[in-house]
């Protein structure tokens, strides 16, 4: 969940046209409904026009237009609402599908459809591969399953609190996903200096394996590996970088320096990255609190701290 790159880019690009498209022609619809029958060559071998027909489809275009364009700005976030928004494009295009394998569409009329009628969906689902594939998606919507599964993979044996947030009732897993993305939130601060206060403040914590799935997730945010693994020995480079450590430690520990360090990062780099360090290093710390808490906690003593 960190700075969008290139491919989240690219994610959200697809997604956007895709709402431009649905809303332009949910309106040429709306609006001049007898126009729209005429612009589109095929819909005629559908039948003779229909205008409170065609306005009901309208505003099935626009509704999904506006679900995607909600979704653009914050993909990663919001993929639930791309996904929903594509469901009536993709029934759409099923059903004339289903129509071309049944013989109710001629191949002729399909494949001059296809392009505006699968291709809509499919670009969307493209785009939701894209981040799934990265892993960049927030868990909140995935089924409790496949989190339990990813986080069994990430930190094998340390999904025992999970499963009892699964088993808790009230829907306490649920509400902990909408939690999770908080902690790994970075759009402007530097990713080596992010992982390091993030790593810092886990160390506090004194939980082992927190700390490797800190680490680890640094290594997917691009920081090299013996970069993180001196974080982990408490050994960070001197500069910038000791700097941003220090701060996670002192956040983690309450300290008054947190004021002072912060203030020094703030007039380096601005007051955004500031706060982007502060978040990742007081809510980080959520998890070896709640694992202490059930008494399922490791002492980083106990578990070798290195990566590879």
């Amino acid at each position: 969940m960190g700075k969008p790159d290139l491919p989240d880019r690219l994610a959200q690009l697809l997604v956007a046209l895709i709402a431009l498209f649905s809303l332009a022609n949910g309106a040429f619809m709306l609006v001049d409904p007898f126009g729209w029958y005429q612009a589109v060559g095929t819909v005629k071998f559908t039948g003779p026009p229909n205008q409170h027909f065609i306005r009901d489809i309208a505003l099935a275009y626009l509704a999904s237009g506006a679900i995607l364009a909600f979704a653009v700005p914050n993909l990663a976030t919001r993929w639930l609402a791309a996904f929903a928004g594509s469901l009536w494009l993709g029934a759409h295009g099923l059903l004339h599908v289903w129509e071309f394998a049944t013989g109710v569409c001629a191949p002729g009329i399909f494949w001059q459809d296809a392009p505006g009628v699968l291709g809509p969906p499919l670009l969307v689902w493209a785009a939701l591969a894209i981040l799934f594939a990265q892993q960049k998606v927030a868990p909140a919507g995935l089924p409790d399953r496949l989190v339990l599964g990813a986080v069994e993979r990430m930190s094998p044996g340390e999904s025992g609190y999970f499963r009892e947030l699964a088993s808790a009732p009230g829907h306490a897993l649920e509400k902990f996903k909408h939690f999770m993305p908080v902690t790994m939130h970075r759009h402007v601060a530097p990713g080596d200096m992010f992982h390091m206060t993030r790593i810092a403040a886990t160390l506090v914590e004194d939980c082992g394996p927190c700390a490797l799935i800190a680490a680890e997730g640094a290594l997917r945010d691009g920081v090299d590996s013996e970069l993180v693994n001196a974080a982990l020995r408490a050994e960070p480079p001197d500069g910038d970088l000791k700097t941003a450590f220090i701060f996670g430690a002192a956040i983690a520990r309450q300290s008054i320096e947190a004021f002072t360090i912060g203030d020094a990062i703030e007039e380096s780099h601005g007051r955004a990255v500031r706060l982007e360090l502060a978040l990742t290093a007081a809510t980080v710390r959520a998890y070896p609190a709640l694992k202490r808490g059930l008494g399922l906690s490791t002492a980083c003593s106990l578990t070798p701290l290195t990566v590879g």
